[in-house]
């Protein structure tokens, strides 16, 4: 197999110790090669634009959790430069907290840091050719999104963590703000956005503000 007909895969993760062990999984593999590696999610986005003109670069692993810019901020903006791009998102959290969110931001499959090698090599497969990847437990938890019950209010199904947020955002406060506050990182806080966002079906802080106004969750 000649190199540009591998599959060329691009990694973004912050913690050293994941991008090395993605590489060791994948250097077993015949059709599959990295083709670079980010540390953030700055670093990501760079790095999808220098390779955007290799059309073998077809699959990007991109974690969605990082320190400079949460993985679905990146998502979306790779999907308005990069349509092509396939990006199948890394997290170790669980499917239900991201997975449906980060895929209709149009990531091409979303997988648990803790699967198992197989699987991380079928899902690049997969994704490389044009084809979105959801795992079994991700199947499921989308039957039961589509079965949900629409008539509670969406914030009640936010942690305590994450209702404290939404406020404090509706608030006007900056992710920075609510971290220096809460006593937790812009990491963290980051994570308990991208989860109520997710959760309520709302896309950016705007519409988080206009909610909580309207359902006078904030004074």
């Amino acid at each position: 197999m000649t190199e540009t007909s591998k599959i060329h895969v691009l990694i973004a993760d912050d913690h050293a110790i994941v991008r090395e062990g993605l590489k060791q999984i994948l250097a077993d593999t015949e059709d599959i090669v990295v083709a670079g590696e980010a540390e953030n999610g700055f670093g990501a986005i760079a790095l999808a634009r220098e390779n955007a003109h290799y059309p073998h670069c077809q699959v990007m692993l991109l974690d969605i959790s990082m320190p400079d810019r949460n993985g679905i901020d990146v998502l979306k903006q790779l999907r308005k430069e990069l349509p092509k791009l396939a990006v199948l998102m890394l997290s170790m959290h669980r499917e239900d907290q991201y997975a449906i969110r980060a895929l209709k931001t149009g990531a091409s499959g979303y997988l648990n840091k803790q699967s198992a090698p197989a699987e991380l090599v079928d899902a690049i497969r997969q994704v490389a050719a044009g084809k979105k990847y959801i795992s079994p437990s991700l199947a499921q938890e989308l039957a039961n999104h589509i079965n949900e019950d629409h008539e509670a209010p969406l914030h009640e199904k936010l942690s305590d963590r994450e209702y404290q947020t939404m406020t404090m955002i509706a608030s006007g406060k900056t992710v920075t703000d609510i971290a220096g506050e809460l006593a937790l990182s812009v990491k963290t806080i980051s994570m308990y956005r991208a989860r109520l966002l997710q959760k309520m079906r709302l896309r950016h802080n705007a519409e988080i503000t206009h909610y909580a106004i309207k359902n006078k969750l904030v004074d």
